[in-house]
């Protein structure tokens, strides 16, 4: 299915077309199993959130937000991507992590192009760094958001983002020292 074809989906699924919705869930389970795997690849075994669990999560925050304007397919999956980091951030809050890192390891983010921490404290100091660096530059916490947890490359990103793929590399490049002396801290 190309782009402009997925697009009309999203936008009738938007306008109520329910058919549209059973359409786009299709075209799209394969790649949101697939993100859910990556979030919770190397947890802890009996782990209690697993991927099914994560992928219904997910599509019901993404049911309820309903007000998206989707763009295209990689907006879609970013947005479905993002919406995956919060519940586990969200999980692992509920798990007693104190907002302020009580139990949260120091990580590094290296040369990382995906998302491979191995515990949701990892997560959750990712993701308060990364909310500061939203404050600061918004676009520039879009493109870690959607590479680092979301596996895309920047020329997926660009096209998420309607941006240049040069510009998409800048952000990253930005982000990327910004995130690192935040985490070093």
């Amino acid at each position: 299915m190309t782009t402009p074809q997925f697009t009309d989906l999203l936008a009738a699924w938007r306008a109520g077309n329910h058919q549209a919705f059973d359409q786009l869930a299709a075209l799209v389970d394969a790649e949101l199993r697939r993100l859910a795997r990556h979030y919770l690849r190397g947890e802890r075994n009996g782990h209690t959130l697993q991927t099914t669990g994560l992928v219904n999560e997910a599509w019901v925050r993404l049911l309820e937000s309903g007000q998206v304007n989707w763009q295209s397919r990689a907006h879609f999956i970013a947005v479905a991507a993002t919406t995956m980091r919060h519940i586990l951030v969200d999980w692992a809050r509920a798990q007693a992590y104190q907002k302020r890192g009580g139990g949260a390891a120091q990580v590094s983010l290296g040369d990382v192009t995906i998302c491979q921490t191995t515990s949701l404290a990892d997560i959750v100091a990712i993701h308060e760094a990364m909310e500061r660096l939203a404050a600061f530059n918004a676009n520039a916490a879009f493109v870690v958001e959607w590479r680092f947890f979301g596996g895309f490359q920047n020329k997926e990103i660009a096209e998420a983002m309607s941006i240049s793929e040069t510009a998409a590399t800048r952000y990253w490049n930005f982000a990327m020292t910004w995130l690192r002396r935040e985490l070093e801290k």
